[in-house]
Protein backbone atom coordinates (compact mmCIF):
# COMPACT_ATOMS: atom_id res chain seq x y z
CA UNK A 1 0.00 0.00 0.00
CA UNK A 2 1.03 3.57 -0.17
CA UNK A 3 2.11 5.03 2.83
CA UNK A 4 2.05 8.43 2.13
CA UNK A 5 -0.08 11.13 2.38
CA UNK A 6 -3.10 9.28 3.68
CA UNK A 7 -5.90 10.23 5.70
CA UNK A 8 -6.13 7.64 8.18
CA UNK A 9 -8.36 6.99 10.87
CA UNK A 10 -6.82 4.40 13.80
CA UNK A 11 -10.15 3.29 16.48
CA UNK A 12 -8.40 2.35 19.51
CA UNK A 13 -5.60 4.53 18.51
CA UNK A 14 -4.92 5.93 21.60
CA UNK A 15 -2.50 3.48 23.12
CA UNK A 16 -0.22 0.49 22.40
CA UNK A 17 -0.64 -1.26 18.61
CA UNK A 18 -2.86 1.92 17.35
CA UNK A 19 -0.90 4.64 18.66
CA UNK A 20 2.39 3.15 16.95
CA UNK A 21 0.51 2.75 14.32
CA UNK A 22 -0.16 6.32 14.10
CA UNK A 23 2.70 7.50 14.74
CA UNK A 24 4.55 5.83 11.89
CA UNK A 25 1.87 6.97 9.43
CA UNK A 26 2.39 10.48 10.76
CA UNK A 27 5.90 10.37 10.11
CA UNK A 28 5.26 9.29 6.86
CA UNK A 29 3.48 12.66 5.70
CA UNK A 30 -0.29 11.13 6.87
CA UNK A 31 -3.42 12.82 8.52
CA UNK A 32 -4.30 11.06 11.47
CA UNK A 33 -7.16 10.77 13.65
CA UNK A 34 -7.22 8.29 16.85
CA UNK A 35 -10.37 7.48 18.33
CA UNK A 36 -11.26 5.71 21.64
CA UNK A 37 -13.35 5.31 24.52
CA UNK A 38 -11.08 7.33 26.98
CA UNK A 39 -10.92 11.22 26.51
CA UNK A 40 -7.60 11.86 29.01
CA UNK A 41 -6.13 9.07 26.98
CA UNK A 42 -6.69 10.75 23.96
CA UNK A 43 -5.60 13.59 25.24
CA UNK A 44 -2.10 12.59 25.84
CA UNK A 45 -1.64 10.92 22.60
CA UNK A 46 -1.88 14.28 21.19
CA UNK A 47 0.27 15.79 23.39
CA UNK A 48 3.08 13.87 22.62
CA UNK A 49 2.54 13.81 18.96
CA UNK A 50 1.65 17.27 17.65
CA UNK A 51 -0.53 16.94 14.69
CA UNK A 52 -2.21 14.16 15.83
CA UNK A 53 -6.26 14.66 15.88
CA UNK A 54 -8.54 12.48 18.31
CA UNK A 55 -11.77 12.01 18.63
CA UNK A 56 -13.68 10.12 21.23
CA UNK A 57 -16.20 7.42 20.72
CA UNK A 58 -16.86 3.82 21.90
CA UNK A 59 -16.91 1.27 18.78
CA UNK A 60 -18.63 -1.22 20.39
CA UNK A 61 -21.99 0.78 20.55
CA UNK A 62 -23.59 0.57 17.54
CA UNK A 63 -25.00 3.83 17.53
CA UNK A 64 -21.83 5.34 17.88
CA UNK A 65 -20.21 3.47 15.00
CA UNK A 66 -23.14 5.03 12.46
CA UNK A 67 -22.03 8.39 14.38
CA UNK A 68 -18.61 7.98 13.58
CA UNK A 69 -19.10 7.72 10.16
CA UNK A 70 -21.43 10.95 9.91
CA UNK A 71 -18.60 12.56 12.03
CA UNK A 72 -15.88 11.54 9.12
CA UNK A 73 -18.10 12.31 6.31
CA UNK A 74 -17.80 15.72 7.65
CA UNK A 75 -14.51 16.20 9.40
CA UNK A 76 -12.60 13.93 7.22
CA UNK A 77 -14.25 14.06 3.65
CA UNK A 78 -11.11 12.27 1.90
CA UNK A 79 -10.53 9.46 4.56
CA UNK A 80 -8.94 6.66 2.51
CA UNK A 81 -7.73 4.30 5.52
CA UNK A 82 -9.74 2.86 8.10
CA UNK A 83 -7.43 0.81 10.86
CA UNK A 84 -10.35 -1.48 13.24
CA UNK A 85 -7.24 -1.95 15.79
CA UNK A 86 -9.55 -1.51 18.86
CA UNK A 87 -9.33 -4.93 21.35
CA UNK A 88 -9.82 -5.75 24.57
CA UNK A 89 -9.06 -8.84 26.41
CA UNK A 90 -10.53 -10.12 29.52
CA UNK A 91 -8.38 -12.96 31.37
CA UNK A 92 -9.49 -15.68 33.17
CA UNK A 93 -12.60 -16.32 31.92
CA UNK A 94 -14.21 -19.77 33.36
CA UNK A 95 -16.39 -20.87 30.40
CA UNK A 96 -18.26 -23.30 32.46
CA UNK A 97 -19.27 -20.60 34.89
CA UNK A 98 -22.31 -18.21 34.89
CA UNK A 99 -21.22 -14.63 34.76
CA UNK A 100 -22.57 -10.92 33.64
CA UNK A 101 -23.09 -11.68 30.09
CA UNK A 102 -22.52 -7.78 29.59
CA UNK A 103 -19.21 -7.98 29.97
CA UNK A 104 -18.29 -11.03 28.03
CA UNK A 105 -20.52 -9.43 25.50
CA UNK A 106 -18.58 -5.88 25.54
CA UNK A 107 -15.34 -8.02 24.53
CA UNK A 108 -17.27 -10.17 21.48
CA UNK A 109 -18.86 -6.05 20.56
CA UNK A 110 -15.57 -4.23 20.58
CA UNK A 111 -13.33 -6.96 19.08
CA UNK A 112 -15.68 -8.14 16.05
CA UNK A 113 -18.62 -6.43 15.71
CA UNK A 114 -17.15 -3.08 15.58
CA UNK A 115 -14.74 -3.92 12.80
CA UNK A 116 -17.43 -5.69 10.74
CA UNK A 117 -19.74 -2.61 11.21
CA UNK A 118 -17.02 0.00 10.14
CA UNK A 119 -16.10 -1.83 7.81
CA UNK A 120 -19.45 -2.15 5.81
CA UNK A 121 -20.19 1.72 6.72
CA UNK A 122 -16.96 3.23 5.36
CA UNK A 123 -16.38 0.79 2.49
CA UNK A 124 -18.53 3.37 -0.11
CA UNK A 125 -16.41 6.74 1.63
CA UNK A 126 -13.61 4.65 1.38
CA UNK A 127 -14.31 3.39 -2.04
CA UNK A 128 -14.60 6.88 -3.38
CA UNK A 129 -10.83 8.04 -2.38
CA UNK A 130 -7.36 7.16 -4.03
CA UNK A 131 -5.60 4.01 -2.84
CA UNK A 132 -8.49 2.79 -0.25
CA UNK A 133 -7.24 0.91 2.59
CA UNK A 134 -8.82 -1.38 5.32
CA UNK A 135 -6.93 -2.93 7.49
CA UNK A 136 -8.19 -5.51 9.79
CA UNK A 137 -6.07 -6.15 13.42
CA UNK A 138 -6.50 -9.74 14.99
CA UNK A 139 -3.82 -11.80 16.55
CA UNK A 140 -1.94 -15.18 16.45
CA UNK A 141 -4.16 -16.18 19.15
CA UNK A 142 -6.95 -16.47 16.54
CA UNK A 143 -4.86 -19.66 14.96
CA UNK A 144 -3.66 -21.09 18.04
CA UNK A 145 -6.01 -20.06 20.85
CA UNK A 146 -4.80 -19.57 24.77
CA UNK A 147 -7.56 -21.23 26.90
CA UNK A 148 -7.22 -18.26 29.80
CA UNK A 149 -8.56 -15.46 26.70
CA UNK A 150 -11.07 -18.09 25.19
CA UNK A 151 -13.40 -15.16 23.94
CA UNK A 152 -10.74 -12.58 22.85
CA UNK A 153 -8.92 -15.75 21.00
CA UNK A 154 -12.25 -16.65 19.71
CA UNK A 155 -13.08 -13.07 18.48
CA UNK A 156 -9.78 -12.94 16.59
CA UNK A 157 -10.23 -15.92 15.05
CA UNK A 158 -13.75 -14.71 13.76
CA UNK A 159 -12.20 -11.28 12.31
CA UNK A 160 -9.43 -13.09 10.72
CA UNK A 161 -12.18 -15.50 8.92
CA UNK A 162 -14.69 -12.27 8.13
CA UNK A 163 -11.52 -10.72 6.89
CA UNK A 164 -10.93 -13.10 4.29
CA UNK A 165 -14.39 -12.81 3.32
CA UNK A 166 -13.95 -8.99 3.24
CA UNK A 167 -10.98 -9.34 0.74
CA UNK A 168 -13.02 -11.33 -1.28
CA UNK A 169 -15.88 -8.98 -1.44
CA UNK A 170 -14.29 -6.18 -2.47
CA UNK A 171 -11.65 -7.82 -4.53
CA UNK A 172 -13.61 -5.82 -7.70
CA UNK A 173 -13.41 -2.62 -5.89
CA UNK A 174 -10.54 -0.15 -5.52
CA UNK A 175 -10.46 -1.40 -1.61
CA UNK A 176 -7.23 -3.22 -0.78
CA UNK A 177 -7.62 -5.16 2.56
CA UNK A 178 -4.97 -6.14 5.11
CA UNK A 179 -4.05 -8.04 7.64
CA UNK A 180 -1.92 -7.04 10.74
CA UNK A 181 -1.73 -10.46 12.78
CA UNK A 182 0.49 -9.20 16.25
CA UNK A 183 2.32 -11.90 18.52
CA UNK A 184 2.24 -10.65 22.14
CA UNK A 185 3.43 -7.39 22.38
CA UNK A 186 4.76 -5.41 25.13
CA UNK A 187 1.32 -3.04 25.34
CA UNK A 188 -0.85 -2.75 28.14
CA UNK A 189 -3.50 -5.00 26.41
CA UNK A 190 -5.86 -6.37 29.20
CA UNK A 191 -3.70 -4.91 31.71
CA UNK A 192 -0.72 -2.93 33.09
CA UNK A 193 2.13 -5.28 33.14
CA UNK A 194 0.30 -8.32 31.53
CA UNK A 195 2.37 -8.53 28.30
CA UNK A 196 6.04 -7.55 29.50
CA UNK A 197 7.30 -10.34 28.34
CA UNK A 198 6.00 -9.76 24.76
CA UNK A 199 7.91 -8.81 21.77
CA UNK A 200 8.86 -4.71 22.51
CA UNK A 201 6.45 -2.11 20.59
CA UNK A 202 8.76 -0.42 18.39
CA UNK A 203 10.37 -3.09 17.56
CA UNK A 204 6.86 -4.96 16.35
CA UNK A 205 5.34 -1.45 14.77
CA UNK A 206 8.98 -0.84 12.91
CA UNK A 207 8.63 -4.02 11.25
CA UNK A 208 4.93 -3.66 10.24
CA UNK A 209 4.96 -0.66 9.36
CA UNK A 210 7.99 -1.27 6.75
CA UNK A 211 6.07 -4.01 5.25
CA UNK A 212 2.67 -2.44 4.83
CA UNK A 213 4.73 -0.15 1.49
CA UNK A 214 5.13 -4.15 0.06
CA UNK A 215 2.01 -6.12 -1.33
CA UNK A 216 1.84 -8.50 1.84
CA UNK A 217 -2.31 -8.91 1.99
CA UNK A 218 -1.65 -10.52 5.60
CA UNK A 219 1.34 -9.48 7.73
CA UNK A 220 2.25 -11.30 10.93
CA UNK A 221 5.52 -11.76 12.96
CA UNK A 222 7.03 -13.97 15.58
CA UNK A 223 4.68 -16.47 16.77
CA UNK A 224 2.18 -15.07 15.36
CA UNK A 225 3.72 -15.74 11.65
CA UNK A 226 4.56 -19.25 12.95
CA UNK A 227 0.88 -19.81 14.03
CA UNK A 228 -0.77 -18.27 11.19
CA UNK A 229 1.64 -20.46 8.31
CA UNK A 230 0.76 -23.98 11.02
CA UNK A 231 -0.71 -26.85 10.52
CA UNK A 232 -3.48 -28.26 12.06
CA UNK A 233 -1.05 -30.81 13.62
CA UNK A 234 1.58 -28.01 14.69
CA UNK A 235 -1.87 -25.65 15.97
CA UNK A 236 -3.12 -28.69 18.04
CA UNK A 237 0.67 -28.87 19.66
CA UNK A 238 0.93 -25.57 19.71
CA UNK A 239 -2.09 -25.27 21.60
CA UNK A 240 -1.28 -28.12 24.03
CA UNK A 241 2.42 -26.71 24.88
CA UNK A 242 0.92 -22.82 25.38
CA UNK A 243 -2.26 -24.21 27.57
CA UNK A 244 -0.07 -26.69 30.09
CA UNK A 245 -0.55 -25.53 33.75
CA UNK A 246 1.81 -23.69 35.58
Amino acid sequence: MNIIGNNTLITGGATGIGLALAERFLKAGSRVTVCGRREQALREAQAKNPGLKTHVCDVGSPAERVALLEWARREMPNLNVLVNNAGIQRRGVDLAETEDWASMHEEIAINLEAPIHLARLFASLLGAQKDPVIINVTSGLAFAPLAMVPVYSATKAALHSFTLSLRHHLSQTPIKVIEIIPPAVNTDLGGKGLHDFGVPLDEFSDSIFSRLQGDEVEIAYGFAQKSSQASRQELDAMFVQMNQPH
